[in-house]
């Protein structure tokens, strides 16, 4: 099994479909995830692009499209979400303390989970604090830290990273040098790491799963075979 490099901002709503859905994949795999924060925003306006910003044809079908998918993985936000984040920055540098620190998996499920399903900005009040509250954090603490110059340094370092590596969007997923980006690219990430990941996260059936499809599996009848086939 190989490891998983998920780079990432806060403030990319795609990303709330990877960040709610990781930590089930870990739990059943034992994958091993690097969460890497870095700042999506700065490479995408180096590139003269932001998807969303100005666009309001391109967010409302972003709106609809991560309903869709969120249905999907059994995911109930309430969108829309107040987007773009004007705490951006300071979500995503408490995240480069969190990983220092190693919590940063917890802190960034719990800041989505309060943005998408309680509507409160990441990396602003009350969503920050009560977030490390919970976390067992004290905010005073870890927000100074996140403000500081160090922290400031480590969060530049980190995105210089991310760009020489080519991840130019989040989320995005590095397998032994190979990059994926998008949400979409998670599970060929996965195939990447993990032989037959589906097998792995999906339930051993029952036998009494097995013995009803055993039961209503329709019964071979004589007679000449089809031309064609399905």
């Amino acid at each position: 099994m190989k490891s998983v490099e998920f780079w990432f901002s806060i403030g990319s709503p795609y990303t709330y479909l990877t960040v709610m859905r990781l930590p089930k994949v870990i739990e059943k795999t034992g994958l091993e995830v690097i969460w890497r924060p870095f700042s999506a925003r700065q490479i995408l306006q180096e590139n003269g692009t932001h998807p969303y910003q100005d666009k309001p044809v391109q967010t409302a079908y972003m709106w609809t499209d991560l309903a869709r998918q969120s249905r999907k993985f059994g995911l109930s936000p309430r969108l829309p979400v107040p987007f773009p984040l004007t705490g951006y920055e300071l979500a995503n540098r408490v995240a480069v303390v969190a990983a220092e620190e190693g919590w940063v998996a917890p802190y960034v499920q719990e800041t989505y989970r309060r943005w998408f399903h309680d509507g409160h900005p990441a990396g602003a009040e009350p969503n920050l604090s009560r977030t490390l509250e919970e976390l067992g954090h004290q905010p005073d603490r870890v927000i100074a830290k996140a403000e500081g110059a160090l922290t400031g340094q480590a969060w530049e370092q980190a995105t210089r990273c991310a760009r020489e590596r080519g991840v130019f969007d989040t989320p995005s997923f590095i397998v032994e040098d190979e990059l994926y980006v998008g949400d979409d690219r998670l599970p060929d990430a996965l195939r990447h790491a993990i032989p037959n990941p589906r097998a792995r996260v999906m339930r051993k059936p029952s036998a009494d799963t097995v013995r009803h499809a055993r039961d209503r599996a329709p019964r071979p009848v004589a007679g000449p075979l089809s031309r064609h086939t399905a």
